[in-house]
């Protein structure tokens, strides 16, 4: 059995948002979102290089990587410490390109645009829990609390378009 527990594992898969920190040559932090995390496999989880020229490039000079998937309504997640291996080409890069074209809909039409692959293999993984649950909040608690607080920001984003675009008509 490998590092990734299924828990893990299921975070990776359905939360589609996830962050990457990686360190400029300069020795400053870089933090990238990335929409194409997949795992690879008990040890390893992998995303592509789309749009992340600079965050390849900070790979390439040092592979220590942190990846962070967090469920933005349960404010639950994971930590994921490791290192990357970049594939440009090569049996990996073909298997990740057949998995996204066969993949969820998210990932469909992206493989063509693919520019390479990091590969981490996972050597730390811990769980990421908001400090909201120190009071004794539960899960369920949490989740309706932040649905609610994501739904108000989309309903107040909706009502500042409607008032530009009124305006513009």
């Amino acid at each position: 059995m490998g590092i990734l527990t299924d828990a893990m594992k299921q975070t990776l898969t359905d939360d589609r948002l996830i962050f990457v920190a990686t360190v400029c040559p300069d020795g400053t932090p870089n933090l990238s979102p990335k929409g194409t995390t997949m795992v690879w496999d008990d040890d390893h989880v992998l995303f592509t290089d789309l749009a992340s020229p600079g965050t390849m490039r900070n790979l390439e000079s040092n592979p220590a990587i942190e990846i962070n998937a967090v469920n933005v309504f349960a404010r639950r997640g994971y930590r994921f410490k490791g290192t990357a291996s970049i594939h440009k080409d090569g049996d990996v890069h073909a298997a990740v390109l057949e998995r996204m074209r066969n993949g969820p809909a998210s990932l469909n039409g992206l493989a063509e645009r693919v520019r390479a692959v990091a590969l981490v293999r996972v050597e730390q993984a811990l769980p990421l829990v908001s400090p909201g649950y120190w009071g004794g909040a539960t899960e369920a608690e949490m989740r309706r609390q932040w649905e609610a607080n994501w739904s108000a920001a989309n309903d107040q984003w909706h009502a500042r378009a409607a008032g530009a675009n009124d305006g513009n008509q």
